[in-house]
């Protein structure tokens, strides 16, 4: 066998193997209750900066996965409590060609939590989310039965 031939089966070897990994992980996303999610910061422009993936609620916090990332670990991080949802609109322009039919995008706001920023970042950043009204309604849900907070004095 040539060289050329090696480099050819090892590429070919590589690409299958993270078609793989790639497939592994969102089934194993979707058999753990995740759901469909694309987010982007708001300052972006319309149609601009959306991050296709799924979003997977732990006992806090909303952990969000891109689609097509080998990573195992989350790509943004969403704690319950620093999370406050605000208005929605539909999709425009050229996002009802990039998110799916049904999406709703809501604004969110994340604050910042004391000490869990560090030194410079901005206090509170806003996020947008697009998902499904069925998605939309179980994040609400979730955002509602947390447990309230109670300072002994």
């Amino acid at each position: 066998m040539a060289i050329a031939e090696y480099i050819g089966l090892a590429l070919l070897v590589a690409v299958v193997l993270l078609i793989a990994v790639v497939a592994f992980r969102r089934v194993t996303l979707t058999r753990s209750g995740s759901i469909d999610v694309c987010w982007r910061p708001a300052d972006r422009e319309i149609g601009r900066g959306w991050v296709l993936g799924q979003g997977r609620y732990q006992a806090d916090e909303l952990d969000l996965y891109r689609s097509f990332s080998p990573l195992p670990i989350p790509s943004k991080v969403l704690r319950r409590n620093a999370l406050v949802l605000g208005s929605r609109r539909p999709a425009e322009g050229t996002e009802l060609d990039l998110l799916p039919l049904d999406a709703v995008i809501v604004r969110c706001t994340e604050r910042a939590v004391a000490g869990a920023e560090p030194v410079g970042e901005p206090s509170s950043r806003d996020w947008e989310l697009a998902l499904s009204e069925a998605a939309l309604t179980g994040l609400r849900s979730w955002l509602e039965s947390a447990p309230s907070v109670t300072r002994r004095v």
